[in-house]
């Protein structure tokens, strides 16, 4: 498959993995022992009919994803790990690949783990793919060593990419998910000065801020990063534990949320 100069093919050699396994490490720098996944685990996880992918840009390996089958059996596609170069549309391939996998296959969805407090990760999962976000976990894997991560909690929300939806169907088609912000939102969650805001949470529609760069602020402000992880975890952690629907996500306000009114039943 070749999608915006890309190509995504396959992976099934030791050779391929190690490629990977390489790829990965340049993008995290994780310790040894903390590394997102061995080349013996691709291998195995390719040879028993799972997904290992990778996205090159002539010879050149660029991006790569690893997903496993997951729960209910025969539905679901669980993506573990996605790395590549930024902004070049690799990301957008791989996962158009992935997609086109699970559903040759008959799943119906796809679903994964990302950091909440990653804005362009935020964006791209919600607006350009069109997933949302359904349950919030978190320090979900513990204690991270990695370049990226180290000296954070590391809570997740499971996205889920319901793969035949309308508006991920439109996503596909590269016609990005824009959710409706009615003007009566209310700001749950608000940045101010680097610093988390917190705001009315009894609106129908609610809007929950994150930081323009987590990464760099953990860096230069562990203090702010930290006040972060635990507003965002207590906002948007609290409401989808309410039961709360994410509708999407904007750059200027954040997470659209909608709540649910009292004789509302819950989405399916």
């Amino acid at each position: 498959m070749t999608a915006g100069g890309v190509r995504v093919t396959e992976l099934f050699e030791i050779g391929d993995f190690t490629e990977v396994f390489r790829l990965f490490d340049d993008i995290w720098h994780p310790e040894p022992a903390n590394t997102p996944i061995s080349v013996e685990m691709m291998r195995a996880l390719s040879h028993a009919g799972n997904y290992v992918a990778g996205a090159y840009e002539g010879d050149h390996l660029v991006g790569a994803s690893v997903a496993f089958l997951g729960a209910p059996p025969g539905q679901v596609l669980h993506s573990h790990v996605t790395g590549a170069a930024i902004g070049r549309g690799i990301g957008f391939a791989l996962k158009l690949h992935q997609r086109t996998w699970a559903l040759t296959r008959g799943l119906d969805r796809i679903t994964w783990t990302y950091d909440p407090l990653v804005r362009r990760n935020a964006h791209f999962n919600l607006a350009k793919l069109g997933a949302r976000p359904e349950e919030y976990l978190p320090s979900f894997y513990g204690a991270m060593d990695d370049a990226i991560n180290a000296g954070d909690e590391s809570d997740r929300v499971l996205a889920v990419w319901r793969l035949t939806q309308p508006h991920v169907l439109a996503a596909a088609r590269r016609e990005p998910s824009t959710p409706a912000v009615p003007p009566d939102a209310a700001a749950a969650l608000t940045d101010r000065d680097h610093r988390p805001i917190f705001g009315a949470t009894d609106a129908r529609t609610l809007l929950v801020a994150v930081p323009e760069d987590i990464e760099a602020l953990r860096r230069t402000d562990p203090g702010a990063a930290k006040a972060w992880r635990h507003a965002v975890r207590d906002v948007l952690g609290g409401l989808l534990g309410e039961g709360a629907r994410v509708t999407g996500f904007v750059r200027e306000g954040g997470y659209v949320v909608e709540r649910r009114v009292d004789d509302e039943p819950a989405p399916p």
